[in-house]
């Protein structure tokens, strides 16, 4: 099933399997440092390699299965947008409070709530998604139910491909 992201997304997926792969060497080495201590049965540094190592042949397959089920979406090349969807920010305001709050909609690998990125996953995300300015949204969060109404709808996507990435994966920079 492909998952949309973001090509900022994508470029830290991709970073993060570049750093995981360039650790293999070492572990394969820890791991036979370890077994040239002696009695596998009894020794906690070689278990210890071993579970590293699994634990990050785990995350490297993650990653992978990510990447290759990945919908590359590019905010920057969307016209104006006049409904909430995957890589819009929403201006959005609680009617019972007033407080405003900005948050664009990204894929769930690079959400970041101090940032202000939700993952399309979340249940305020799913709640806003196909709404326009004006609209009111009712949204069941844990704290309950609240109403959002929203203020605003536009495109804040500003990020460039490092230099690196662009010339390794050209998709990055699509």
């Amino acid at each position: 099933m492909k998952r949309p992201m973001t090509p900022r997304g994508y470029a830290a997926l991709r970073t993060e399997l570049r750093r995981l792969k360039a650790t293999r060497p070492e572990m394969a080495h820890a791991i036979e440092v370890a077994r040239a201590h002696g009695d596998l049965s009894e020794n906690a540094d070689y278990d210890a390699a071993k579970e590293k190592s699994g634990m990050v042949e785990a995350r490297i397959r993650d990653l992978e299965v990510r990447l290759s089920n990945a919908e590359l979406i590019d905010p920057s090349t969307m016209a104006a947008p006049t409904r909430v969807t995957f890589g819009v920010t929403a201006r959005i305001e609680e009617m019972e409070s007033g407080e405003q709050r900005l948050l664009s909609i990204v894929g769930s690998e690079e959400s970041d709530v101090t940032k202000g990125w939700i993952s399309y996953e979340s249940p305020i995300a799913k709640g806003l998604m196909g709404k326009e300015v004006s609209d009111v949204a009712r949204i069941a969060l844990p704290n309950g139910v609240k109403d959002y109404e929203i203020v605003e709808v536009f495109i804040d996507y500003n990020w460039k491909p490092e230099a690196a990435d662009a010339a390794e994966d050209p998709e990055a920079a699509a």
